[in-house]
């Protein structure tokens, strides 16, 4: 079975876990988590980072520490992973649910204002499979309505918009290093912001609310959202290899965009898109069908050995998330939409394997 995703590891990776091992800093203190923090903001250009357990507790930690309460509303896409959602409920806030836009997949930046009302507080745009949203558009949004934003970009670690990192543009942004990410600390996620004060709170709400200054002394109810040492050993030797990895993932879309551009033009499917104001990152290159039903595809190509994953269920069609609404775009990504092979460990000849399949399908 050729895998979807899978982590590249190699002998940086296992020399920093031994350091750690061999420094008894296994937990949540060691120098590893500060060189990882300190090297991933100044990878983005930011002036603070927060590691976290993962990216849900990192959404959740950024959510908390802006202030979001029972009451707020926050904006969020209709098509993306539920833990984006999950995060405002743990609030008790109301996530308010947008369709996407038909050319890119992202939050529609179109069909923002109709939800926002008095209660609204925050956006939370996800850029989805690793492709930016449009940043610009949501940040003139933001300031009119004075917004607070918060990057969901845990599928898009070094992506751009306009030349510019994402996880740049908000109040805060938040990341996922789960196994299957462009870069991975097993489990784990961190938050970015340049706000001094706003990162300080996260540091205290991450550590049960204790504050540093204090030991045991508790002003709040906080969380155990922290990374441990041996996490971020990992981070530290994979954020090395993080432009290598992203320009393995493009070169994987290109292949896979001259192997199926003649399905494209038949009006077959669709391709990964790449707007003109977006570099993207391709975390998974994803397809969606224009005419069938994309379990049609995923049943015959694993019956061929070649593992795939579905788009998300749009939330609205979920019983948690439940809305009377309809929104056909999201809806129809997901019918359609189905992600290939995209490991950077994966071969040339694979992708041309996976390609074949498809065309093989079609035919």
């Amino acid at each position: 079975m050729i895998p979807i995703l899978e982590p590249s590891i190699g002998n940086e990776e296992l020399e920093n876990v031994l350091e750690a091992l061999k420094s008894g800093w296994i937990s949540s203190r060691g120098e590893f988590i500060t060189k990882f923090e300190e090297k991933f903001a100044r990878y983005h250009g930011m002036g603070f980072g927060i590691s976290t357990s993962n990216g849900t507790t990192a959404l959740h930690l950024a959510l908390k520490s802006v202030g979001i309460k029972k009451g707020d509303e926050v904006i969020v896409p209709s098509l993306t992973f539920a833990a984006t959602a999950n995060a405002v409920i743990y609030c008790n806030a109301k996530p308010v649910l947008v369709d996407s836009h038909p050319d890119y997949w992202c939050i529609d930046p179109s069909r923002i204002e109709e939800k926002i009302n008095k209660n609204t507080r925050a956006i939370i745009p996800v850029h989805l499979y690793g492709h930016p949203c449009d940043m610009g558009w949501i940040g003139d949004i933001a300031d009119e309505h004075g917004l607070i934003i918060i990057e969901d970009a845990a599928e898009a670690h070094g992506a751009e918009y306009r030349g510019k990192k994402i996880g740049t543009f908000g109040d805060v942004s938040c990341f996922s290093f789960y196994g299957n990410k462009i870069i991975t600390t097993g489990e784990g996620g961190m938050c970015l912001t340049n706000d001094e004060e706003l990162a300080e709170r996260m540091a205290v709400l991450r550590d049960h609310g204790m504050r540093p200054e204090k030991r045991y002394w508790h002003e709040e109810v906080g969380f155990n959202y922290r990374m441990t040492n041996l996490q971020a050993a990992v981070g530290v030797a994979q954020l090395e290899k993080i432009d290598g990895f992203i320009n393995r993932k493009r070169e994987i879309a290109e292949i896979y965009n001259r192997g199926l551009a003649e399905l494209h033009e038949n009006e077959e499917l669709m391709l990964h898109p790449e707007m003109l104001w977006a570099r993207s990152v391709y975390w998974v290159y994803s397809i969606v069908l224009k005419k069938r039903k994309n379990m049609d595809l995923i049943r015959y190509l694993n019956s061929c050995g070649v593992d795939t994953r579905p788009f998300f269920y749009p939330l609205n069609l979920m019983p948690p998330y439940k809305d009377d609404s309809s929104y056909p775009v999201a809806e129809n990504l997901s019918y359609g939409g189905l992600s290939l092979p995209s490991s950077v460990e994966i071969g040339d000849e694979a992708i041309e394997y996976v390609v074949d399949r498809v065309r093989e399908f079609f035919e």
